[in-house]
């Protein structure tokens, strides 16, 4: 089963505590695209959802999801494969100039 791996800066929302200090969380789950990936992230970390993704499913602006080291293209659909060894990684995305 794929495994992501969710950056410190998004695994904060899974603290109850403000401010406190979390680093990576890793979770093991089914699928076999990036959508499915993700329903199964938010079944077990309701929390991350509406951080991650917006109202239509479609990964939000502000982070950047990798499988094996490679950016999502589709980020809308979120259909591309994932292997069952596959890791898929979140995180939040740097924007500015």
């Amino acid at each position: 089963m794929p495994t992501v791996v969710v950056a410190p800066a998004i695994a904060r929302w899974l603290t109850a505590e403000p401010g406190s200090s979390v680093g990576e969380r890793t979770c093991v789950v089914s699928g076999d695209t990036v959508r499915e990936v993700l329903d199964a992230l938010f079944a077990a970390y309701p929390m991350l959802r509406g951080y991650v993704v917006d109202e239509r499913g479609a990964l939000r602006h502000h982070v950047v999801a990798l499988v094996d080291g490679v950016a999502v293209a589709d980020k809308t659909r979120l259909a591309e494969p994932v292997a069952a060894d596959a890791e898929v990684y979140l995180c939040q995305a740097l924007s500015g100039g």
